[in-house]
């Protein structure tokens, strides 16, 4: 595997109001990939497969994006600024003149399907990971369901982000930002042995209720205290205490709230009327979703699989990795450069 020591970093000051940091491999005039990452991740989290794709003669661009790490120019009071379609912005604006091979990765996933959808000129193709992309939403959520999880103890992990008690939970939890996260990133992970993830038959509290409680909370407990009784025996051989330090310290200063209003802007009416008004757009660019065959991510939001197939109206294929869950671009980085370098190339031919 080519060296990290390939990798360079700089900032991009005029980023629609951010001066974003960068991760950069490759040559620059090389044909371009924008790497974008999800929660609660980084740039960095792509740092073993931009060498490889560098490698493989691409300039590989991997931003901090909008209320994380190094990049600043945000206000985590302004709702506003993150929502998804202005974080589509940022990464048009970032780009400038070139157009490039996308690739968006948990959250990251979502704000590329929409990149994908609202500004296709701007990309030769869009690879969709770990979080399904089915389409802007034809209708507001039915807030029953919410009813109905709490009257079995359970509660969806996206509207608690979306609550003001999920960064001070996170935050200044008993155990640490680093120790939170290393049982957090665990849990989620091919290491954890209850992470075998099959389709759900719909949207209602009964099936929700058989995910994992990273994703359908117990009701009285804070994500730092879901994963708390998980914490593993020490390091993982993909996400090292020295590499999980980089992202503990980043949130220790940054907090978690500006990266948490992506999810309540996800979760805001008025911000989903918006996307709503997309709703008979599609992703007519090439498209393909690669996620570790042990993420539950694929099916947590059931039947998103299908209908991202039914939305991508130039489909190359589901990819699930094995031995790998959520962040599978760190837990099998050789496999995921792999597809990634062969998507490239098959639509550029």
């Amino acid at each position: 595997m080519p060296s990290a020591s390939s990798i360079s970093e700089r900032f991009v000051d005029g980023v629609n109001g951010l001066r974003m940091h960068v991760l950069e491999a490759g040559t620059r005039g090389s044909p371009c990939v924008l790497l974008l990452h999800g929660f609660p991740e980084l740039a960095y989290s792509w740092r073993k497969v931009m060498p490889m794709l560098g490698a493989a003669g691409y300039h590989v661009i991997a931003p901090d994006q909008r209320g994380y790490g190094k990049t600043t120019g945000w206000d985590a009071k302004d709702l506003d600024q993150f929502f998804i379609l202005n974080i589509v912005e940022d990464a048009v604006q970032l780009l400038g003149n070139k157009k490039c091979y996308l690739v968006g990765h948990d959250f990251g996933s979502l704000v590329a399907g929409y990149a994908a959808l609202t500004r296709p000129e701007r990309f030769h193709s869009v690879t969709l990971m770990s979080a399904p992309f089915g389409g802007p939403p034809s209708t507001l959520p039915d807030t029953r369901i919410h009813e109905e999880l709490a009257k079995i103890g359970r509660k969806h992990y996206q509207w608690y982000y979306s609550t003001p008690e999920a960064d001070p939970d996170m935050l200044r939890c008993p155990q640490g930002v680093h120790a939170f996260l290393r049982a957090y990133y665990h849990m989620k992970s091919a290491d954890w042995p209850a992470n075998k993830p099959y389709r759900l038959q719909s949207w209602t509290a009964k099936e929700l209720a058989k995910l994992p409680t990273y994703y359908v909370m117990r009701k009285d407990e804070n994500m730092a205290q879901t994963v708390a009784p998980e914490m593993p025996q020490g390091e993982a051989p993909w996400l090292t205490d020295k590499e999980l330090a980089v992202y503990a310290e980043a949130f220790e200063r940054t907090g978690f709230q500006a990266s948490l209003n992506w999810y309540a802007c996800m979760t805001t009416p008025r911000f989903i009327q918006k996307l709503i008004s997309l709703e008979k757009k599609s992703v007519d660019i090439p498209a393909c979703y690669i996620a570790g065959a042990a993420d539950w991510g694929i099916y947590q939001k059931p039947g998103e699989l299908e209908r991202m197939e039914a939305a991508c109206k130039s489909w190359h294929g589901t990819h699930l990795v094995a031995g790998a869950g959520h962040w599978v671009q760190q837990e099998k980085p050789e496999e995921t450069g792999r597809l990634l370098v062969d998507f490239f190339r098959h639509v550029s031919t």
